[in-house]
């Protein structure tokens, strides 16, 4: 659990000698949008040197981030002697910053940018790798200061139990009391809601949250966390719902997309995450989005919100200081969705039209009033919207497109698509077609004409799917529809796909040899035969609940969700189901769920509990969900064990 932060550096120009009573020292200036840049700690952890400091500052401005808007470059956890120097201060790590963090900071600001710097508000950081700040405020904040740094993120860990308030207003005196500016941030993972306190503790963003992770629940489970926030975000003070993870791996572009548009629309402290010396042009493409990073630094600062929840799709809004509205239509569930709202519900001005711009493409239509998009699952449409009283593009259009949320290997599935014009003039001249991947075969033919869809009509089509012959692990599917407008010719397209399932083989059939449709985890990937253990794949250990050792299993962290295909042919599912002992603390609650129905859950469990065994009778059941959730009290050391778990089928 670390975060960032840093330090802003103010000259000092002097023809004889300068001297900065405290009493004087100049406050930290507010700051008016929230910090950009990027931190080391979700790519690299402790893996760092000032080799790659200087090479990600050189990547940042080489692959147009600086000209973006980006600045700090933050180096998390892990940079400092294990022990202070003979008079109490820190000392870079000898062997990975052997030239020092001055000597970094001036090649940093070199380049036009600025310099971050980590420590925690306790004895040790959380990484166990240096000492913290804790009683030693004033020696820190005066040498990083020295140092030139620009940004202190301040952590949480070995804080000895005392109150947060004091400890973190202690730093905030004491970067207040070096006379340089500070962008302090709080990294106090919102337990004492820092929101209510942050400011006067000195602080220009607080964390609102515990830890990111690179996984589609660790994002959503944080992005909840922010409903009911915006009333405290703003500038000069900004909540930080934690660092960026696009580009990780760990999520699809699809999900990243999502990520990084909700990110700004909530004014989030915009931190990428990822190596920016090999990053992919998705992952550039989504963070340097002029048209988002213009939502995220709006100089009103007025974060978004969410206005309406349906379950697996949402729709947040955020009003512009130019008068605008930005809607972000969200679809968390995992199938293709359409969504619509209007300029009504996002809070925009009674208008005859909208002008409708959407952030991803840039594209500009017109709507009557309805903003809507068809959605992948884990997908997002962001639009900014004006008041337009005479249509000045071609009318809003969507193409969505249905598929299922699984295709199974032996049985037919429907898909259909479907055009909507929410615009004031007509759309002519269509031509729709349906193109599927190999191994299917729709009925009937695939292109259709349509002649018109007048303002506010829509046309659908729906087809039959068949398999015909051995394909692929998932079908692909996609539609595509050229018309014509008073504004010119124009095209949409539409993908989707579906994992090909099949039901497990007859008789007993460990979990850790199936196969999953989905598998969310809360902290690193899914871990088959072994416990969870830490963020990378393979690094689990034996299975032990309360003592007792097991051979296989499932390890997980809450919050977690696996889910598996049975086609109706499983009689029953078998687990003992506990907190792993690997941590040394840790509650979860476990639920076996079948085609949407509960059919076991077990109570809060914690480590040092016995192994509950659960034995779920399955008969019909089409789909399995094994849930782990985190007991009520937060995911910190939630390692779950789903030990010896089979399925009888």
């Amino acid at each position: 659990m670390r975060r960032l932060a840093g330090t802003l550096v103010a000259a000092c120009t002097l023809t004889a000698l300068c001297v900065v009573p405290a009493a004087a020292a100049e406050s930290p200036p507010p700051v008016a949008t929230p910090p950009m840049g990027w931190n080391s700690w979700n790519k690299f952890g402790c893996d760092i040197t000032e080799d790659l400091i200087r090479e990600t500052a050189d990547a940042m401005v080489s692959s147009g981030m600086k000209a973006a808007g980006y600045q700090y470059v933050n180096i998390d956890d892990c940079w400092a002697e294990k022990n202070r120097t003979p008079d109490g201060k820190y000392e870079a790590h000898r062997t990975r910053f052997p030239s020092g963090i001055k000597a970094l900071a001036d090649y940093v600001h070199g380049k036009g940018l600025k310099l971050g710097i980590y420590t925690s508000a306790g004895t040790e950081t959380c990484a166990r790798t240096m000492p913290g700040s804790l009683d030693h405020e004033e020696v820190d904040a005066q040498t990083f200061a020295d140092w030139g740094v620009d940004y202190l993120k301040y952590d949480n860990c070995h804080n000895q139990g005392r109150p947060a308030l004091e400890r973190y207003t202690k730093m905030g005196e004491a970067l207040k009391k070096t006379g340089r500016p500070i962008v302090y941030a709080l990294c106090e993972w919102g337990e004492n809601k820092p929101w209510e306190w942050g400011k006067d503790a000195g602080a220009q963003l607080w964390r609102t949250t515990g830890d990111i992770s690179d996984r589609w629940s660790s994002m959503t489970d944080l992005l909840d966390q922010q409903v009911g926030l915006e009333g405290y975000s703003g500038p000069g003070g900004w909540n930080d719902p934690d660092m960026l993870e696009v580009g990780n791996g760990g999520m699809t572009d699809t999900e990243y997309r999502s990520h990084f548009a909700l990110w700004s629309l909530l004014n989030a402290p915009l931190l990428a995450g990822n190596d920016l010396r090999s990053m992919s042009d998705a992952t550039k493409k989504i963070l340097l989005n002029k048209d988002l990073l213009a939502v995220d630094q709006d100089w009103g600062g007025k974060q978004g919100r969410k206005i309406r929840d349906d379950g697996d799709t949402e729709v947040w809004a955020k009003p512009m200081s130019d008068g605008s509205n930005v809607v972000v239509l969200f679809n968390r569930g995992g199938s293709p969705a359409t969504l619509s709202s209007t300029a009504t519900e996002i809070g925009a001005p009674a208008a005859s039209g909208y002008r409708v711009r959407d952030l991803w493409t840039g594209a500009e239509a017109e709507s009557a009033g309805t903003l809507r998009a068809g959605l992948p699952g884990h997908g997002s449409a962001v639009f900014r919207v004006w008041p337009s009283d005479q249509p000045k593009a071609a009318p809003h259009t969507t193409l969505s497109l249905t598929s299922p949320e699984y295709a199974a290997v032996d049985k037919p599935f429907t898909t259909t698509l479907r055009v909507f014009n929410d615009g004031r003039t007509p759309v002519r001249s269509g031509v729709v077609k349906l193109a599927v991947g190999a191994g299917w075969t729709p009925d009937g033919d695939t292109e259709a004409r349509i002649p018109a869809v007048a303002p506010g009509k829509s046309w659908e089509r729906t087809w039959t799917v068949r398999p015909s012959s051995a394909g692929g692990d998932r079908v692909e599917l996609s539609g595509r529809f050229g018309y014509r407008t008073s504004w010119g010719a124009r095209s949409l397209s539409v993908d989707g796909s579906a994992p090909v399932v099949k039901p497990p083989a007859a008789g007993t059939n460990a979990l850790s040899k199936a196969v999953f449709m989905t598998a969310d985890n809360g902290y690193g990937p899914v871990e088959r035969g072994t416990s969870n253990g830490e963020s990378k794949a393979g690094d689990g250990h034996r299975m032990s609940i309360d003592g007792v050792t097991y051979d296989d299993g499932l390890g997980v962290h809450a919050p977690s969700k696996v889910r598996l295909y049975l086609g109706g042919g499983c009689a029953s599912f078998a687990s003992s189901v506990g907190v792993d002992d690997e941590k040394a603390g840790g509650s979860v609650a476990f639920e076996v769920v079948g085609d949407g129905k509960r059919l076991a859950n077990t109570g809060v469990l914690k480590r040092g509990q016995a192994a509950e065994k659960l034995s779920v009778p399955l008969s019909g059941v089409q789909v399995l969900d094994l849930v782990v959730t985190d007991g009520g009290d937060g995911v910190d050391s939630d390692h779950a064990d789903w030990a010896g778990a089979t399925l009888r089928c």
